[in-house]
Formats: structure tokens, sequence, C-alpha cells
């Protein structure tokens, strides 16, 4: 298993975070009524709707692009795998909601508003903050009561995933054993038998080079190609016949300040004797009593606060710092609080402020004041963001009329292309079923060598390439698929059937040896001494040498074992001595135990989830290599 995980690590990646994707936020009106459109999945009769499926798609390839860069690949979302793969986790997210909600899990309103404000988005200087908070959500086009919906929903199955996730088990001994498994050194030496002196030794003939091509005609087709003219319509198309004013500049400036600056901070420490807004009266006269002597002594001795802070101030949070709050800005404390520390100077002393939570004693520490950048610094920027505004909003009126225009006039690009204000391009050949770089990514293949574009000399149907991007193209010139002459292919075919004559010559010399030498006899290999390896640390030993070095029997040594390498050649290695691991310390054992109760926790949920699943009832659609979104 650690293996497999270690030799596949990139395309692990890959499909974990295909399959298993972050349970991302759905829409409350989706969770109930699936969107519009033909139901692409039902679970127990709640149903999954394009609309659905659109958003979280498009979420995950927000997700990707922004982790890849550019390796980005678009063609890997147009491929029916991966979007049943999206929509299983729809399924499993859906499923896993239900199963939260019919054992009663639930979230606090203190355990939803503690998760909120550790959400970094929602943060300024380390901290919670309103403005901020509001500021992303609309970013988002949601307000807070819809987006704590979704933190509640998303919460409850969290708990629900963390109650199988987290109660793996591992055992200490087993863990030991793993431990001196991937620890045991095993010093070794190789010897090679190489491919290329045997391929000196075989020839092939005409009559092998054509048995072989007769007999694998489904490895010497060229696939179809095709050569088109193609017109892209985007927000990038549109931007440059955008135009704003100055006016429309100053207007975005005038009414989005907070983009454009900080709001003022202050720094101020204080002194709690804590009062419950519910007490009795005589606890919260006793409370203001001991305050008002806090208070004298404050005013005394000023350069005494935080010392007093320590010794006095019921506030856990902050008495240990000297009753330092650090910074904040307007809307985060207790509005009382609020209105002394901004009434007051740096240096300043308050009176007594009473509070839900008792009475306190402020101190200001130091103001940071709102910074706003000058309009002339910003006005570029937002000329440019109003800008793309426009031209993704003019995008989105006139995407439908281009695509119909590609439709209805269907034997021509020129009024879809003047529809863009877009030029009509030419690509070079285009193979099926081989996507290139963008635009040409499998979705667009598909539509250029649909039916209607060879047989029908038709527009292809208007595809989305990249968000806001779409694409459509027109037939220029055809090739069929066809089978590539002998003449053509004859040699890379003698070649290959050199190769695999000569790779039989070294595997039935490399055996050979190798009996040889286990026998005890004495041979005219060459050693190299190779570094102590490992099975985490191979030192560059081939995979299949590395299992047989491992598995090799070392009762008695040297012990000797073969293996095929990946040029064609056979290795041979000599285990010369073994190394055991030393003492197994405890930080070592106790990482080993942690990642052990991940995988045995993640089993679990996985063991937990299939069985859900075999008990609901369940229907999905299927996505096919043809379909287009």
């Amino acid at each position: 298993m650690f293996d497999f995980v270690h030799e596949n690590k990139k395309w692990v990646q890959i499909v974990l975070a295909l399959i298993i994707l972050p349970f991302a936020f759905w829409g409350i009106d989706s969770y109930r009524t699936g969107g519009g459109g033909e139901p692409l999945a039902s679970v127990n009769g709640e149903k999954i709707g394009p609309q659905e499926f659109d958003n979280a798609l498009r979420q995950q390839q927000n997700r990707m692009r922004e982790a890849m860069g550019d390796k980005y690949d678009q063609a890997l979302f147009d491929r029916p795998e991966t979007r049943h793969s999206i929509l299983e986790n729809l399924v499993n997210q859906r499923l896993l909601a239900s199963q939260a909600h019919s054992i009663g899990l639930t979230v606090s309103e203190e355990q939803l508003s503690q998760t909120i404000a550790g959400i970094e988005a929602f943060q300024n200087n380390g901290k919670f903050d309103k403005q901020s908070y509001a500021t992303a959500l609309n970013r988002q086009n949601m307000t807070p009561l819809i987006f704590e919906a979704r933190m509640r929903q998303e919460m409850g199955v969290r708990q629900l995933i963390n109650a199988y996730t987290l109660s793996g088990y591992a055992s200490g001994a087993v863990a030991d054993n793993l431990i001196r498994l991937n620890e045991q050194q095993r010093v070794i030496s190789t010897a090679e038998i190489a491919l290329e002196p045997f391929l000196k030794q075989v020839a092939v003939d005409d009559a092998a080079v054509k048995n072989y091509y007769d007999s694998n005609p489904a490895e010497f087709q060229a696939p179809e190609q095709m050569r088109v003219e193609y017109v892209t319509f985007s927000t990038e198309t549109l931007l440059p016949q955008m135009a704003v004013d100055e006016a429309e500049i100053k207007r975005y400036y005038e009414e989005h300040q907070p983009e454009f600056g900080t709001q003022e901070q202050r720094q101020a420490a204080h002194i709690l004797i804590s009062a419950a807004a519910q007490a009795p009266e005589a606890d919260k006269q006793a409370a203001r009593a001991k305050a008002e002597q806090l208070l004298q002594q404050v005013r005394q001795s000023p350069a005494k606060f935080a010392e007093l802070a320590r010794q006095h101030s019921q506030d856990p949070g902050s008495a240990a710092s000297g009753g330092d709050l650090g910074m904040f800005g307007r809307g985060i404390m207790a509005k009382p609080f609020e209105e002394a520390a901004f009434g007051l100077k740096p240096g300043e002393i308050s009176g007594l402020v009473q509070s839900d939570f008792g009475f306190h004693i402020i101190k200001l520490i130091a103001v940071n004041p709102s910074k706003i950048l000058p309009f002339n610094e910003a006005k570029g920027n937002i000329a440019q963001k109003l800008k793309l505004q426009k031209a993704s909003d003019k995008f989105a009126e006139l995407a439908e009329k281009f695509s119909n225009t590609v439709y209805e006039q269907s034997d021509t690009l020129k009024p879809a292309a003047e529809l863009a204000k877009a030029p009509v391009q030419q690509s070079g050949w285009l193979n099926r079923g081989l996507a290139g770089t963008p635009p040409w990514t499998d979705k667009a293949l598909q539509a250029v060598f649909a039916r209607e574009v060879i047989q029908e000399k038709r527009n292809s149907a208007a595809i989305e390439v990249a968000p806001d991007t779409l694409l459509a193209a027109r037939m220029l010139e055809y090739k069929p698929a066809a089978a590539r002459a002998l003449a053509e292919v004859g040699e890379s075919i003698r070649q290959k059937l050199r190769r695999q004559k000569a790779r039989e010559l070294v595997l039935k010399q490399g055996a050979a040896v190798l009996a040889q030498l286990q026998r005890g006899e004495k041979t005219n290999m060459e050693w190299k001494t190779a570094p102590a390896i490992t099975r985490e640390q191979p030192a560059g030993v081939d995979r299949e040498l590395l299992r047989q070095v491992f598995q090799a029997d070392v009762s008695r040594l040297p012990a000797y074992v073969g293996a095929e390498n990946a040029q064609g050649g056979y290795v041979l290695a000599r285990v010369e001595s073994v190394k055991e691991t030393a003492a197994i310390d405890d930080a070592k054992r106790a990482t080993y135990l942690q990642q052990m109760r991940q995988l045995t926790g993640d089993e679990l949920f996985r063991a937990y989830l299939a069985d859900a699943r075999k008990h609901a009832d369940i229907s999905i659609k299927n996505f096919t290599a043809d379909e287009k979104k």
C-alpha cells in the first residue's frame, strides 16, 4: 500500500482531488429542489439537478486551477469519469447530510460563531472583523443567513465524518513491526546484463515485419484529422470594447471605501470585574465597589495598570498579558466598551464602563488611523475592474445569441465573428481524441469531429472551453482515419521486433547466471557496490528488483536475486548484509501510530459510507463520452 502511494503520487493526488472532494457548500434551495432541469441523480427521493451539478463542477474547476496554476488542464473536466466522480461526490454529500440529520447531530450557536470567527478571510489582524465578513459574503452574492445555514449543515456532516475518521485504531506492536520493516537496511552489490550487445546478435527479416503489420492493424491506424476555422467569444475579446467614464469610477470609489483602505484600529487594555447581566443586584454592587477601588489605584499609579490587571482582572483571556486586548476595529467589542475605547486618547484611562460582562477599566494604548488609498492611485484598478464587470455582463447577455447565431447560420462563422467582434482564426491539423493546447480540449474536439460538422459541413455547436469562453468551429480540410502504409512503419516494426528478441535472450541469460550464483558457482560478472537501501529509500533501485531484494532469504549470505530493468536489461543483486533499525524512539512510534489511526479511521468511514449507500435509494445518471455539457 505504501509503495503504491509513493510510486503513483501524482495520479493519487488527482484522483483524491476529484473523488474525495472537500465537502463544499451547496445551496439551501437546490438542496430542497435539486435545481431546474432533468435530475442527474436522486438520494432517497431528494433530487440533484443540473444547476447543483454545474455549481459543484465550477467549484472544483476553480479549486484545481488555483492548485495547479499553469499545469491546469480544462480537458480533465470534460471526461465522463471526472464528471461522474463529481456527481458521485454530490450524492455522498446529500446522503451524509441526511444521515447526520436523522441521528440528531446539531451545531450550537457558540460552535458556529467560533468556527466562522476562525476563518481567515473574515479576519483583520488575526481577529474576526464584521466588515471583512460582510465584504467577503457580498463578493459571493451571499447573505449571512444563507452562509450560516450552509456552515451549520456542513459542520453537522463533519461531525458525522469525524466520528469515524477520528476513531481509527493502531497497535504498538504493529507500529514497531512497520518501523523495522521500513527502516531495515540491506547492503547490496549489483551487476547488469545490458540489452545493447544482444541487439547486435538478432536480425528480423521482411516476412516477420509483414506478418506483424498484418496481425496488428489497429496499431497502425492514423486517426481522423481536421483543419478548422474557428471563433472564440469571451470576456477577454469583449474587454477592449468596454469603456468607463470618470463619474463611474468616482462613484465606485465612494461607494466601496472599505476596498481601498482599512478602518481605524485601536489597541486597548482593560481590567474586568465580572458581573453577569442576570446577576443579583447585590452581586453587581459588590463588583462595582471592587472596580471603583481598583480605578482609584489605577489613577494614583497609571504605570501599574498592567500589573494591577494581571493581579485583579477577571478576564482569563487577557489578564496574563496585563489586560492587553490587541488591535480591534468598530463592531468587535460590546457597544459600551467600544464607545468608551473610541472616545479615549492614547495613554488615557476611562472611568468605570459597564457591559453585560461586568465593569471595565479601559486604557487606550495606541491608535492606527484609517488609511484610504487616494482616488488618483486607485482609479486605474477601478477602471479595469469596471470594464471587466461590463465585459462579463455583456458576455452573459450575448452568449445565448452567439450560440444561436452559430446554429442558425450554420454555413458560415462570419455573423458569429461580427457579433463577438473577434477574428476568424485557423487551426493546424487536429487529431480526434488527442487534446492539445487550449482551446483544443477533449470537449472541443468532440464538437469539431461531430457528424454534422464532417458530413453536413455545418458549424460546430458553441462549446465552453474555459470559464466565460465559447468556441465555434467550421471544417476546412478533413482526413479520415486510415491505415499507415507498411513502407511508412516498417522500420519501427523491425526495431520493435529486434528489441523483443534481444530482451528474450537477455532474460534467458540473466536467469542462467542467477541460477549459477544461487548454486554457489563463480561467474565473470562485474559487481558494483550500491548504497545501503531501505524499502522507503531505494537509492534508484528499480521497483521489481527492490521487491526481490527484500523478499530474499537472508538466513545465509550472500543471497542473490535478479529482475529485468526499465531499459530491457537484467540486473542481478547480491545481498551482502542486513542492518536492523536501532532502538525505536517514542516520537517515531507516535508518528506511525498516528498515521495508522488515520488510515484505519478513513477505512472505517469508507465502510460506513458504503453501507449507507447500500441501504439508500440512489439513482445516478451515467455520462457518456459524446455527451455535451
